[in-house]
């Protein structure tokens, strides 16, 4: 049976926090990760420079590496060559640092520089964080990506301005004032809402897609100019 946390006890971040096996579930798929005790004990300024690893490409890698650095045979499973030939793993920004154990038996120690392995590895940057609109001046990392229930909204808010927006156009009877009445709110809120449908169609898939920075709500992008290219002037954002 594959057991696994192959590395438990065994692996560190850079500051010497033990790294805990944890999972989560995203639509009915369990992702494995390895995170700093420290983020779990709640003192983030404790942790490493990185402190969560996605523990199955960790586990290929360390096994990998052992097995060729030893000339260990492939019918060795990987969980019995960590468990015999790896003592200490260390995670830095640029490279494992995998400490093996002593070889047993009189005579069977293995030298300093068999005894300390260097592996590269960094971890790969999240996708949606390098594809947020930013200004061109700022660095991206200093931007989070807009929350969830803000995103929602805010999508939801367009769609209803546009349909909103194709009830005026094709009903002549209909105006902001009646719009107000029946969705009980003011007319700026329908004026503001109208505007969104508007929006330069790469601010829309932007939102949709949840690149827009944290801040870029309901609120901000409502009452911009019709021109697409003043949206993205007035906003600070680069147009697509």
């Amino acid at each position: 049976m594959k057991s696994e946390a192959l590395l438990a006890g065994r692996i560190f971040d850079d500051h010497g926090n033990r790294m805990t096996p944890s999972h989560v579930r995203k639509r009915g798929i369990k992702y494995r990760y390895y995170v700093s005790s420290a983020l779990l004990q709640g003192q983030p300024e404790r942790a490493g420079g990185v402190n969560r690893i996605p523990a199955a490409e960790i586990e290929r890698l360390v096994a990998r590496s052992v097995r060729h650095h030893l000339n260990q045979s492939e019918e060795t499973e990987d969980a019995v060559l960590i468990d015999t030939h790896v003592a200490r793993i260390e995670v830095q920004s640029d490279q494992l640092v995998i400490k093996l154990a002593d070889a047993k038996g009189i005579g069977s120690k293995r030298s300093p520089s068999r005894n300390m392995l260097k592996v590269s590895w960094r971890k790969t940057p999240s996708k949606r964080r390098r594809e947020i609109l930013v200004p061109g001046s700022v660095p991206p990392q200093d931007f989070r990506a807009i929350r969830s229930e803000n995103r929602a909204l805010l999508i939801a808010s367009i769609a209803r301005g546009r349909r909103w927006l194709n009830e005026l156009i094709a009903d002549p009877t209909a105006n902001t004032e009646t719009i107000a009445t029946r969705e009980c709110c003011s007319v700026r809120k329908v004026n503001m809402t109208i505007s969104l449908a508007f929006l330069a169609p790469d601010l829309v898939k932007a939102a949709i897609e949840g690149r827009l920075p944290h801040g870029m709500g309901v609120v901000r992008l409502a009452d911009l100019p019709a021109g697409w290219s003043r949206q993205h002037q007035m906003l600070g954002l680069p147009a697509q």
